[in-house]
């Protein structure tokens, strides 16, 4: 009688590495990003019905837009990791901002994905913000999916789109399927995969999952079915099966492909067919370079980054909680590990599985999960946990702020508040604080990417920290921190449109209003050093 073979530790990090799959979504605000967003989820069972971007009294708010804020405006403000389990696979999605004032946020997300899908308005095609977002995905050579999006509605025809991907983004576009009518008279999609019609059915509210129906191509009565799109439809199917580029695996795990699928992210069509091939060709965990050389996803030993902090996502905690992207190895609670900036060992002893606000403690998870861990001050974006010898990955990208204004509280008696919030806000990267040398005068100057970050803060600290303020607009477009010889600095008689300030560890920051009125002070005192935040903490961390 032979004994059953143990299943090893090895394998099974095989086995549960092989089925992770872990993507953001980028767009530009209003191509659709979060309602696609909550259609995959309806897809996958991970909720009952969809959501609408706006709250209306009949229809939920988005599952991953759940800050006050976000549901007021309809835009994404934070990024999101939602955790879910389709067809065997497990998902990771991060939902990011599509605003340019909140690129920070999306561009940390971005180091924590092994793929992308980039969704796109049918009627704009590529846009600013997308091409922003293209370029840090092609930095890393993410590969990226594409979902031109708004069928539904009048918009550019497929061959328009395609044509602008190539010239605009440098990225060869290959079209897994292909709309049948456009606008109103959208009526289903051509699976170039295999010679078959996919119709679909709307739903009341467009929140259950659309009826769809498969007819083979061609069929007698599909020039019935289709009136007058059926022509159209046979000299472009045998146009693009004749001339078109076939899809390349390498070429698009490479970031120099990418597969186009078409739908209406609004009324479910073309959902479904996107995700089971969103399956298929996106990549499991890659690997990361660190300190210690490439770390594969399937080495033994455990290590992870964090990539984002946010606090107040639970109002019934109300505490921080700390995003940690697994790049290898088994994570297990209660395991210790080393914290490479504090050089010491931690427990991990409440780690959480996150589906947007939602929570709940887990026992383990694999590379490629987004593991929430309840961040008591250890964590900051950016560190770096492992088991075994210390290791660091690369460093997660800073942007230097353009926008600057003094925040002022309006209730006096609730500085113990006021300071928390500033803080804890801060160490989630919404923004940098500075202070003025002068004792006298210490309301804090906050410095962010763009102008909506304020209004983020001013509302954040009065729903989450019960402050209420205003942010007072400054004339400065840019922050060096300067460095060099105190007696030099101390005679210095800096030029009107400049102020001097202090960030939160004592560090000189000087506030300019113009690139040319800081290339005349780097020139005027050239003994002195004007860097970014990025620049100096390099050289200190070194």
């Amino acid at each position: 009688m032979s004994l059953p073979i143990e299943k090893s530790s090895s394998d099974e990090l095989a086995r549960e590495v092989a089925r992770r799959r872990t993507f953001a979504i980028i767009s530009h605000p209003d191509a659709g990003k979060t309602t696609l967003t909550e259609k995959l989820l309806l897809y996958a069972g991970a909720v009952h019905l969809a959501g609408a971007v706006h709250a209306r009294s009949h229809q939920r708010a988005s599952r991953s837009d759940w800050m006050e804020l976000e549901q007021a405006r309809g835009i994404s403000i934070t990024s999101t990791a939602l955790q879910f389990d389709y067809q065997g696979v497990r998902v990771n999605l991060l939902d990011t901002p599509g605003h340019q004032d909140f690129s920070e946020d999306t561009y940390r997300t971005l180091m924590a994905v092994d793929s992308a899908v980039m969704v796109l308005d049918s009627a704009k095609g590529i846009e600013p913000q997308t091409k922003k977002l293209f370029a840090v995905c092609r930095k890393r050579n993410i590969p990226i999916m594409t979902f031109i999006n708004k069928m539904d509605q009048p918009g550019r025809h497929p061959y328009e789109l395609l044509e602008e991907i190539e010239q605009t983004l440098g990225m060869t576009a290959v079209p897994f399927n292909w709309p049948i009518g456009e606008g109103a008279g959208f009526l289903g999609l051509y699976d170039l995969q295999e010679p078959q019609v996919l119709f679909f059915q709307r739903t009341l509210h467009n929140q259950k999952r659309a009826p769809m129906r498969v007819e083979t191509f061609p069929h007698p009565s599909l020039a019935e079915t289709l009136g007058e799109a059926y022509g159209p439809l046979q000299e472009e199917i045998a146009l693009l099966t004749g001339a078109g580029t076939k899809f390349d695996r390498d070429r698009f795990l490479a970031g120099q492909l990418t597969p186009v699928f078409f739908g209406s992210a609004l009324t479910n069509f073309g959902v479904e067919p996107f995700l089971n091939a969103f399956l298929q060709l996106a990549p499991p965990p890659s690997p990361r370079m660190s300190s210690r050389g490439l770390m594969q996803p399937t080495d033994e030993k455990f290590s992870g980054f964090v990539f984002k902090i946010q606090a107040n996502m639970d109002p019934q905690h109300r505490d921080r909680m700390a995003f940690l992207r697994i790049v290898s190895g088994r994570f297990e609670k209660d395991m210790m590990v080393h914290h490479a900036r504090l050089d010491r060992k931690i427990r991990m002893t409440r780690p959480h599985r996150l589906f947007g606000r939602d929570r709940e403690t887990i026992e383990e998870a694999y590379p490629g999960d987004v593991v929430g861990l309840v961040n008591p001050g250890l964590f900051a974006i950016g560190d770096t946990l492992c088991s075994g010898s210390p290791l660091a990955f690369d460093a997660i990208p800073q942007f230097p702020p353009e926008c600057f204004g003094v925040l002022r509280s309006q209730d006096l008696t609730k500085q113990k508040q006021f300071q928390k919030g500033l803080q804890q806000l801060e160490e989630e990267g919404v923004m940098q604080v500075f202070y003025s040398p002068d004792h006298v005068r210490r309301e804090p100057v906050l410095a962010a990417v763009g102008e909506l970050q304020f209004d983020v803060v001013a509302s954040r600290l009065e729903t989450e920290y019960g402050v209420k303020t205003l942010v007072e607009r400054m004339p400065f477009v840019l922050a060096r921190w300067v460095t060099g010889d105190p007696d030099v600095i101390a005679r210095i008689y800096w030029p009107q449109d400049t102020r001097r300030l202090v960030d939160r560890d004592g560090r000189m920051v000087m506030l300019f209003g113009s690139e040319r009125l800081l290339s005349y002070c780097m020139k005027e005192y050239a003994s002195l050093k004007f860097q970014l935040r990025e620049e100096i903490e390099k050289i200190q961390n070194s």
